[in-house]
């Protein structure tokens, strides 16, 4: 009950707003919910192989949400995708990458999601102790003019012989590059399933005309959505998806298949239904929804993660996949940051709209 009344009181006057809604358009009973039997539900009738529901097993019954059905997965590739010196000036431990997964296995996080590099460097150190998910393909900005683009660092069997149970990958729908990107990860996520990986999608949208005079729908519900609905049919064991910030952008930017019958039938304006629909887009919950927490802003930070985290839940979603709001601090503070996520997901008071 404390807890709960720290979350309370950490969302403030907008706490009813988040803790009381209910979703009316699609309902929670047309949802599979995360719970510890989750697994159990959906991938023992799957075509996953026994080695691939090992290692989500590893991954979902390891760390503070083991055995819950909720993922708390702690992300760094920033070296790569912002620049190392961007990324690690606030604090410069972490230019040694052993420091990125000493913050994981304090922090209690399900997993570690990293580079080659990174994980790498310390495999034979700590692969048994916090499961590894390496990022095999990574949008480096040092080429000028920037281009935008995902591209393979390195091959799905590395990533296994290393140990890791899962390899995560980033497809950016709507982009020129994006029919390449699609054959190169759903190729790379039949040959980590073969030899019993997970996989993780990043699923990002990204296209100039997303963004019009009006406003940026790269993280419109409607479009992330649709995002979602590509990656599991390469069949991603998780999403990876930003928090939808707005929706109608197949009917703003003026593209696809959309009306307006749709939109009233399936979501409203408020933020858990916006989430809601990213979760239906994944099989109706049956792919775990993780959404990203976002840079860092400083003193907001903690509020930001605690309300991505209570709309993630109550749409349905399975948990954060959050790196810069933590890694950007010193230690001790990443590490609480870290928990005071987690005991969102293991608050019952806190349940599914």
């Amino acid at each position: 009950m404390e807890t709960y009344k720290n979350i309370i009181e950490l969302l403030g006057e907008k706490a009813d707003f988040y803790l009381e809604h209910v979703c009316e358009k699609i309902t929670k009973d047309e949802l599979q919910t995360p719970s510890k039997t989750s697994l159990d539900k959906i991938f023992t009738q799957s075509n996953r192989n026994p080695q691939v529901l090992r290692s989500l097993s590893q991954l979902y019954n390891h760390g503070n949400l083991g055995s819950t059905g909720y993922l708390s997965i702690l992300p760094v590739d920033q070296g790569i995708e912002h620049s190392a010196t961007y990324s690690f000036y606030k604090n410069p431990d972490y230019f040694d990458p052993e420091n990125i997964i000493k913050l994981a296995m304090e922090a209690g996080c399900n997993g570690v999601a990293s580079t080659f590099g990174v994980l790498g460097l310390n495999a034979r150190k700590y692969v048994h102790k916090i499961p590894f998910i390496v990022k095999i393909n990574h949008n480096e900005l040092l080429t000028y003019p920037n281009k935008y683009d995902q591209t393979l660092f390195g091959k799905v069997k590395a990533a296994w012989d290393m140990g890791a149970v899962a390899v995560g990958a980033t497809i950016y729908f709507g982009s020129q590059e994006s029919n390449r990107q699609l054959n190169e990860i759903s190729e790379a996520f039949e040959e980590a399933h073969n030899l019993g990986m997970a996989t993780i999608l990043w699923c990002y949208t990204r296209n100039e005309a997303f963004k019009t005079k009006k406003e940026d729908y790269h993280a419109s519900a409607d479009v992330t959505g649709q995002a979602n609905h590509l990656g599991v049919t390469i069949q991603a064991d998780i999403i990876k998806q930003k928090l939808p910030t707005n929706n109608f952008g197949f009917k703003e930017i003026g593209f696809g298949k959309y009306n307006d019958e749709m939109y009233e039938t399936l979501t409203t304006d408020h933020p858990i239904d916006l989430c809601r629909l990213q979760v239906a887009n994944c099989y109706m919950g049956k792919i775990g929804l993780i959404n990203s927490g976002g840079g860092s802003k400083g003193k907001s930070d903690l509020v930001e993660a605690i309300t991505t985290a209570v709309i993630n839940k109550r749409a349905g979603g399975s948990g954060l996949i959050m790196g810069r709001k933590a890694f950007q601090k010193p230690f001790g503070k990443g590490v609480e940051l870290l928990h005071t996520v987690q005991k969102v997901y293991l608050e019952n008071n806190i349940a599914v709209a």
